[in-house]
């Protein structure tokens, strides 16, 4: 047990806190990008929006790692790689009935991708010509990371956090 609840640790439980942790940090900066995408939808000026990734740049775990935009869209498909190849094969072999979600999860991870190009595409664009077509792209781009991205990290926490519990060790 605990000393701040009745919940019995278990050895993965320091894996669920790092697990979470990193989770937080995506989520930390993506609500950072959609700050910024609210920004540039009301029309910020373009200089506005570089001073805020600057900005950005000394405020949040992920960005003082130099992350801007496209650092952050390459930080995430490095995440999600790792776990493609050593989180779900190691859940498939300690809980095969988590197939279906595993599955989900990959397919989850593809829609990402997808979108995380998208929006490192539309970023290159973004630049003195002030194109609107390409902000409201950016922004469309941007929310709809957000809204997949989101849901994906809930699903994927409350669905594989109880056999991460029980590992003693992450997966190799």
């Amino acid at each position: 047990m605990t000393q701040d609840s009745d919940v019995e640790e278990l050895p993965g439980d320091p894996l669920v806190r790092e697990f979470l942790w990193i989770h937080s940090m995506v989520r930390h900066d993506l609500q950072a990008v959609r700050d910024l995408v609210a920004a540039i939808n009301a029309g910020v000026a373009t200089e506005t929006v570089q001073d805020t990734i600057r900005s950005l740049q000394t405020l949040s775990p992920l960005w003082q790692l130099r992350v801007n935009c496209l650092r952050y869209c390459r930080f995430v498909h490095a995440h999600h790689g790792l776990e493609d190849v050593q989180l779900f094969p190691a859940l498939r072999r300690s809980d095969p009935s988590l197939g279906p979600t595993v599955d989900r999860l990959e397919a989850d991870h593809r829609a990402v991708s997808d979108l995380l190009d998208d929006v490192e595409a539309l970023a290159v664009q973004l630049g003195p010509s002030d194109d609107e077509g390409v902000r409201a792209q950016l922004v469309n781009a941007l929310e709809k990371l957000s809204e997949v991205l989101l849901a994906h990290l809930d699903f994927e926490e409350g669905s594989i956090i109880p056999t991460m519990r029980r590992w003693t060790h992450w997966p190799t």
